[in-house]
């Protein structure tokens, strides 16, 4: 990748890392645990509770397999940046969002023991900026992967691998 990939991939992971980590400090310092506080009448709260778990609460109180788990999602998109070197910004961009979404909620796991969630539809479980940035991320790799045309070989190609 050219260096103004690296750079631009750098900023967007941070980029989500800061936003990440200053709404969930406004929310710890403005809210009690548990206390909820209309934003959209009838549609979105802001609601501040410490999740021990990953998504949707699975795996709780399981610090460090989660903290694990997120090493080594890391340490696989470290090792695709440098040794594939994606092309497609589509890709790049997902990479730096689910890197960033990792790094916010590791460093609450870190930390704290647990990631502070906050937005709350009433009908879904509550999450965060880092969690907004990990789907979006993972959601953008699986269009990759279903329509990009980058990692699709012909059949012509594949026999003259094996052929070879």
């Amino acid at each position: 990748m050219t260096r103004r990939r690296v750079l631009a991939f750098a900023a967007t992971a941070a980029a989500v890392v800061v936003i990440d980590q200053v709404t969930k400090e406004i929310v710890r310092s403005s809210l009690a645990l548990n206390e909820s506080v209309p934003v959209v009448d009838g549609l979105l709260w802001l609601t501040r509770v410490h999740n021990t778990g990953a998504a949707f609460g699975i795996l709780r109180g399981q610090q460090w397999l989660l903290i694990g788990t997120s090493l080594i999602v890391l340490t696989a998109i470290g090792w695709a940046i440098v040794h594939v070197r994606p092309e497609s910004l589509l890709m790049r961009t997902a990479l730096a969002l689910v890197t960033g979404g990792a790094i916010g909620n590791l460093i609450d796991r870190v930390v704290s023991g647990g990631v502070t969630d906050f937005f709350d539809l009433g009908w879904f479980p509550i999450f965060n900026v880092a969690d907004i940035a990990l789907d979006v991320g993972v959601a953008l790799i699986v269009v990759w992967l279903l329509f990009s045309k980058e990692h699709h070989h012909e059949a012509g190609d594949v026999a003259e691998v094996h052929e070879s």
